[in-house]
């Protein structure tokens, strides 16, 4: 019977440990799921700040986006003056709305990159935290400057998108239209400069290798300029060129970021 209740006692001991650890852990969830609310609500709160900035310079903001768009593009420019027209009683509001949370995000942009590394950075070793800081501002550095080429690029397709249309029907340009294009193409060019990270990532979790970008570096480098034809929507000559010098940099420049950042492990 001591057996017995020993064997119970055992028993009612061991679920106890683990009814105290799944509690443990049920505690370590909530308080991470906690700090992920708490982040993701400071960064609501830069964006919601970006946004209003936004919306102070809304003009320049719009004026500085319109002018890649030539007057011509609208068929009623003798009457107003304006290359784009709104066909909704509330459409302007609402095309300066959804320029000023872009442009809020654009501008909170540090501080989510921020809290989204504060959130990660705990879970990380100490070998790896280090290049935290790096990634961040090489990564924001990286994606503005997409959206700056991308910004003195747009003037080509758009000019190529009008001209073909034009003598086949009355060109009238939506606000709306017009800036969800912008929006959508500036966003391509940012996330495509984003290249040398994404294969330093794929480099720090084994998928390749430096070795490998540079065994592959020739005909990578003609994939990367094919590509570079299928990327903007127009036709022109230009933006293909401007695209794949783009590209063959970055691609070198990955080799570069992964013989400084990736070491081989040694066991």
């Amino acid at each position: 019977m001591a057996t017995v209740d020993q064997q119970n006692s055992s028993i009612g001991l061991g679920n106890n440990d683990e009814d105290d650890e799944n509690d443990e852990s049920a505690m370590s969830l909530v308080d991470h799921l906690e700090e992920l609310r708490w982040r993701i609500f400071k960064c609501l709160i830069a964006v919601v700040i970006g946004s209003i900035v936004a919306f102070i310079f809304r003009i320049q903001i719009m004026n500085f986006l319109v002018a890649p768009l030539p007057i011509s593009a609208n068929s009623l420019t003798k009457v107003t003056g304006h290359p784009l027209t709104v066909t909704g009683l509330g459409e302007g509001f609402g095309v300066f709305l959804k320029l000023s949370v872009v442009g809020g995000i654009i501008l909170s942009l540090p501080v989510i990159l921020y809290q989204t590394w504060a959130f990660i950075v705990p879970g990380l070793y100490e070998r790896e935290r280090k290049y935290a800081v790096p990634f961040i501002i090489i990564g924001l550095v990286l994606f503005l400057a997409g959206v700056s080429l991308g910004y003195v690029v747009l003037q080509y397709p758009v000019q190529w998108l009008v001209e073909f249309g034009e003598s086949s029907f009355n060109e009238l340009i939506t606000a709306g239209s017009y800036f969800e294009f912008v929006s959508i193409f500036l966003l391509v060019f940012g996330l495509i400069f984003e290249l040398p990270l994404v294969l330093t990532f794929l480099a720090k979790v084994g998928i390749i290798t430096g070795e490998t970008l540079k065994q592959k570096r020739a005909p990578a480098h003609v994939g990367l300029w094919i590509a570079s034809t299928f990327v903007t929507p127009g036709a022109d000559l230009y933006s293909p060129i401007f695209i794949g010098v783009s590209l063959s940099v970055l691609y070198e420049l990955s080799i570069i970021l992964i013989h400084f950042m990736v070491k081989p492990d040694v066991d």
